[in-house]
């Protein structure tokens, strides 16, 4: 069964769908994180509502807790977290690399120490498809080994040279009929061996491609340049998954480039402290223009938070250290979400992307280059081990 048809080219820019056993996503699509089964502060229904057809868990999260055993004596992991959607569960590889000092890999797999109890594991690519299989995903992921931004070209080449051998034998041994395996790129910022990493890749003839270990604090030209340089070299005929890109500005950049599928935190976890996405930019919500302001976040917004409640009320709520804060400003990002993702893919259908892009982007303040470096670099410090 082909499991991917595009639909609409527009200059690089793609609409298509891909078929899951639990339902069509229509692409491009911005998948919300759900590390440990759950959308932090939300339920199903909510997720359902807010537009977002298919979520990512972490193999890496659910593997230590608790336990693909239970996972799958209690049905899978939907039934076990009641989403009807799809879900893509990645490998857990970032999460155990980054644990770099509690970690060490070689061919046959990687051993590690877990962040929790400090309990000794190793996993292979032959479980990391076993478990994902347990879980019952839609779209799994290889095993890989992304590079750190700093590795010398050598160690650079023998984790991307493991991640091929790893995503062989992934795909020797994956047998679940209902659920995708994508393989996925690396080669740091390299370009000949991204290229290399992509031909090598899509001569194996998976179902889908991710491109791995980008987003991870670099400047995004260097990002942008990275996957400018490597989807040419990926099949047109399937899904391209940008892993880890979730800015309002990012997702346009990456569709630009053809790419289909995207997910991060980034919506999720700054909205918890009090970052909201309009068509503008990025808003604080503490601060003080909020506080007496009686009209919803964003105008013309159709999510719960605007449509119920004041930006006065929600600055309210994060003053207070209320909990709803969390939960209505969580509902708001991700509805944003949703809403330009639709948005994206109505202007390459209707042929009008490009002009679509220049508009966005002429009206969105971005984040500063130098702040938001910095800052993703202190998150990944003081989070080694958590996606959510």
């Amino acid at each position: 069964m082909k499991s991917f048809s595009l639909t609409t080219v527009c200059g690089t820019a793609r609409a298509g769908e891909l078929t899951t056993a639990h339902g069509i996503i229509p692409t491009p699509v911005f998948m919300p994180v759900g590390s440990q089964a759950t959308i932090k502060t939300l339920v199903s229904d909510e997720i359902v509502a807010l537009g977002a057809p298919i979520i990512l868990s972490n193999t890496y999260h659910l593997y230590l807790r608790p336990g693909v055993e239970i996972i799958k004596k209690l049905g899978g992991l939907h039934r076990f977290m009641n989403w009807d959607g799809a879900i893509l569960t990645d490998s857990g590889g970032y999460q155990i690399f980054s644990l770099s000092a509690l970690s060490k890999v070689c061919d046959e797999g990687v051993s590690f120490r877990s962040h929790i109890d400090g309990s000794s594991h190793f996993i292979t690519p032959e479980k990391a498809v076993e478990l994902q299989e347990g879980f019952g995903s839609d779209i799994a992921m290889v095993l890989d080994e992304p590079s750190p931004a700093d590795a010398i070209p050598a160690k650079v080449r023998d984790a991307m040279e493991r991640t091929h051998l790893w995503a062989e034998r992934c795909f020797a041994v994956h047998r679940r009929d209902n659920q995708q395996l994508f393989a996925i790129v690396q080669g740091g910022f390299d370009h000949a061996m991204r290229r290399h990493s992509a031909e090598y890749l899509s001569s194996l003839d998976f179902p889908g491609y991710a491109i791995g270990g980008l987003s991870l604090g670099e400047p995004k030209e260097l990002t942008w340049e990275m996957v400018r340089n490597t989807t040419p070299y990926l099949p047109s005929c399937k899904p391209r998954y940008l892993m880890g890109v979730g800015s309002p500005e990012d997702l346009i950049e990456a569709v630009s480039l053809g790419i289909d599928m995207m997910d991060c935190v980034l919506p999720t976890r700054v909205a918890r402290n009090g970052a909201l996405f309009t068509r503008q930019g990025r808003i604080n919500i503490t601060n003080a223009a909020f506080r007496e302001q009686d009209r919803p976040v964003e105008k013309d917004c159709d999510c719960y938070t605007c449509r119920h409640f004041s930006a006065a009320y929600v600055s309210h709520l994060f003053h207070a250290r209320e909990l709803l804060a969390y939960r209505l400003a969580t509902i708001h990002n991700l509805r944003f979400m949703a809403r330009l993702i639709q948005d994206i893919r109505t202007a390459i259908l209707d042929g009008v992307f490009d002009s679509f892009r220049r508009q966005f982007l002429s009206e969105y303040r971005i984040t500063d280059e130098d702040v938001r470096i910095s800052q993703k670099q202190k998150w990944i410090k003081a989070h080694k081990s958590e996606i959510d």
